[in-house]
């Protein structure tokens, strides 16, 4: 491609809504650009890295197997009644009428459409498995769209959908869309994970994430070093090794004037904040509720709300702590509770004695308090906090680490979820009707650049991968409408590098120097070549990869063979 062709508009400063580096690079490279709140545009050379991602997502779709079709963005309100999720999707979903005033919705995704297809074409055992697929748009219209194209409203989404007659046969087409995905990502050239998650509103059975590892990630990770097991940190088991000792002190009050959090009580007592116990106010089906946790664990709310009876939960307001404590927040504790209050514990805070709480009384802590004999056992002890570095490993083979990540893929065993709401079924061997087993697999194609961008880079700009980059290459002639010999040079070059089946930019614009380099650096550009008429005078010309700190002079005859062993096409 040449340049003087192509559409390159960069420029030199973000957005002032831009948070995340991916953001502020795609807008000023030129990748994106911004229509209202959470629409985004995708320019030429944002859209050249979309379809890369794309390409390669579709090839390992297809190598596993799967059929690609393309449904109906717009879907009838009929079948989410079906599934129930029409009234408990929430806010998310965008709800449009058409000129009868029928109800529809701009899809946030396409369980019920895949499963009416499914009801509607496969009648028998004999047909199974079969496994769907779609690159489209999707629409969520999410409360506060930020981060450009990582939150966006609209955004292209490959989502794929597997219909069986047995659950072995899921787990098969599951274990192979696992795979799937791990090449697509190591294609790219991503560092990620594959994380043990919650299926969250979609359902089913079991679940896992895809991260692309990032500080800036939304998502904590938690992973063992010794093993392979990794979970989203709102999943991850946390072990708690060890026993209850025995009592060795009294329960005594303690001023507390100014402290009203665990480390500040900890501060002024001299004492470790894992001797603390900090109690959460929550009102959990409309019973005032304290959870039970370790001063320096935190509560994890997907732990806590798949717990036995546990329906509905929120943090309880100042007043109903007040009305139920007669303590304002910053010394409650579970000791003297009225016995409608109910207490949980988390398992760390189930073995621990002589541990220091809040007194229900302001300004006061109590210290040396004990099961047992201070206080009753809590009513339930259940895990209930997120896991933290150093924790035993669940799979019992090392201790835990967290990173960040951002999830760019989820893949579940949906079950029969949505086949039984809607009646999606075969007939078996034996003539028998059967709900099918399904499996639901998704990649955000245009989430993972803004990923990417995280992942990758640096002062100057973006840093591609070189199989997500807009172009492999690209050549920077100097003074190419001044010198003919210049000019002479980039050309044949270009047309060398074209005919190798390399991907290649032609800066022919007469840009200065300075300006070419900075753009090919903002860009990602993996690999740049200069030619002037210095370096030819002297039989060569210059070569420069993305992240290297220095130049080197190559041979005009060797660059292509050099390129090519680079780029791994010789």
């Amino acid at each position: 491609m040449r340049a003087s062709q192509f559409f390159i508009a960069t420029q030199k400063e973000a957005p002032a809504d831009a948070e995340l580096i991916s953001h502020k690079l795609m807008v000023r490279a030129g990748l994106i650009k911004k229509l209202g709140s959470g629409l985004y545009s995708w320019m030429p050379l944002g859209l050249r890295v979309l379809r890369k991602v794309e390409h390669i997502v579709r090839d390992e779709m297809n190598q596993a197997g799967a059929l690609e079709l393309l449904m109906p963005a717009v879907q009838p309100k009929e079948l989410w009644e079906e599934t129930g999720r029409w009234a408990v999707f929430g806010p998310q979903m965008l709800k449009i009428q058409d000129r009868h005033n029928r109800d529809f919705c701009f899809g946030p995704t396409h369980e019920e459409v895949i499963t009416d297809i499914a009801r509607r074409e496969i009648n028998s055992y004999k047909q199974l498995p079969l496994n769907f697929y779609q690159i489209q748009t999707k629409f969520r219209d999410e409360i506060r769209p930020r981060f450009g194209v990582m939150r966006a409203r609209e955004f292209l989404m490959k989502d794929a959908y597997s219909f069986h007659s047995s659950y072995d046969s899921l787990a098969d087409t599951y274990q192979r869309m696992h795979t799937a995905y791990s090449n697509v990502f190591t294609r790219l050239g991503l560092k990620f994970r594959a994380v043990k998650a919650d299926s969250g509103a979609i359902g089913g059975d079991g679940s896992q994430e895809f991260h692309v590892l990032a500080e800036s990630g939304e998502d904590a990770l938690a992973y063992c070093e010794q093993s392979d097991y990794a979970a989203n940190v709102e999943l991850a088991e946390a072990i708690t090794m060890g026993t209850r000792s025995a009592p060795q002190a009294a329960m005594h009050p303690v001023d507390t004037p100014k402290q009203t959090t665990c480390d500040e009580v900890a501060h002024l007592l001299g004492v470790t904040i894992q001797q603390t116990v900090k109690s959460v106010a929550l009102m959990v089906d409309a019973q005032f509720t304290l959870a039970l946790l370790r001063g320096d664990h935190q509560l994890n709310e997907v732990k806590f709300g798949k717990l036995a009876g546990v329906q509905d939960f929120r943090l309880a307001t100042e007043e109903e702590i007040r009305a139920h404590l007669q303590c304002p927040p910053g010394f409650i504790g579970p000791v003297g509770v009225a016995s409608q209050v109910r207490v949980i514990a988390d398992r760390a805070v189930a073995v621990m004695s002589d541990f220091i709480c809040g007194a229900n009384q302001p300004k006061l802590h109590l210290t040396g308090v004990n099961f047992g004999r201070d206080l009753p056992e809590p009513a339930l002890v259940a895990d209930i906090r997120n896991v933290v570095a150093g924790d035993p490993s669940p799979d019992g083979k090392g201790v835990l680490s967290l990173c960040r990540g951002i999830e760019v893929g989820h893949i579940f065993q949906l079950r029969s979820k949505y086949s039984q709401a809607m009646q999606a079924t075969y007939l078996d061997e034996h003539g028998q009707s059967q709900a099918m087993e399904m499996g639901c697999y998704g990649i955000g194609v245009s989430r993972i650049v803004g990923a990417a961008i995280e992942q990758g880079n640096d002062e100057k700009g973006i840093v591609f991968p070189i199989s997500m980059a807009p172009f492999a290459v690209v050549i920077c002639p100097i003074g190419i409408d001044k010198s003919e010999a210049v000019k002479t040079a980039a050309n044949d070059l270009y047309q060398q590098l074209r005919q190798a089946g390399v991907d290649v930019l032609l800066d022919d614009r007469g840009e200065r120097p300075g300006v070419m380099f900075a753009e090919s650096d903002l860009l990602g550009i993996p690999h740049r070549i200069v030619i002037g008429d210095r370096g030819l005078a002297e039989g060569h010309i210059e070569y420069k990869g993305r992240t290297e700190i220095e130049a080197q002079n190559l041979q005009l005859s060797e660059i292509v063979t050099f390129l090519c062993d680079k780029l791994g096409q010789s």
